[in-house]
């Protein structure tokens, strides 16, 4: 009687193999090209506290609350040397840091990002130091007009002014036309 049982459960794991290789998944470099990095991007970050702040029913308090949250907009621009090397730079209204990184996954998966950003000699920037780790988010199969997003964190590595080291925040970066 267990040559039945062995059949039927062999049946029912190729069945579920079967399953599993039909239902959609991420597809190779996770739709994106590691090109797909180079050019400018819309960057936006914020202070990571979990307080709900859009309870209120008046769209002016919650709006004041959500801009708090903002910690920086800028561009990144991104230059790709080689597959592996990123160079550039984020720029916002009165200053800047020069940008260092290197790109890892883009051959075996969603391409990833660590980058160094310097505050440039002789700016209001001389001296610090931030630190960037993202990922390009997953591309929909069956998304419509999907702009490629650049996510992660920010690590400030060098205090500067009255700000601390150690401060870290999340960021979303959007593709620029």
């Amino acid at each position: 009687m267990r040559a039945p049982t062995l059949f039927l459960a062999s049946a029912v794991l190729a069945l579920s193999g079967l399953a599993l290789a039909q239902s959609p998944g991420p597809t190779p470099a996770g739709g994106w090209d590691v090109s797909t990095l180079a050019g400018k991007w819309t960057y936006r970050s914020f202070i990571n506290d979990p307080t709900k702040c859009c309870d209120d029913p008046d769209p002016k308090v919650d709006g004041a609350n959500l801009l708090n949250l903002l910690f920086a907009e800028a561009t990144f621009t991104f230059q790709l040397p080689s597959p592996t090397t990123l160079t550039g730079a984020i720029d916002w209204d009165g200053g800047g840091l020069d940008l260092q990184g290197t790109v890892t996954g883009g051959d075996t998966g969603t391409p990833a990002v660590r980058i160094v950003g310097t505050g440039r000699p002789n700016t209001s920037t001389a001296y610090w130091e931030y630190d960037y780790d993202g990922r390009l988010a997953y591309r929909w199969p069956n998304g419509v007009n999907q702009v490629p997003a650049l996510v992660g964190s920010v690590f400030r590595a060098k205090p500067h002014g009255n700000n601390p080291a150690g401060l870290v925040a999340s960021f979303i970066a959007v593709k620029q036309p």
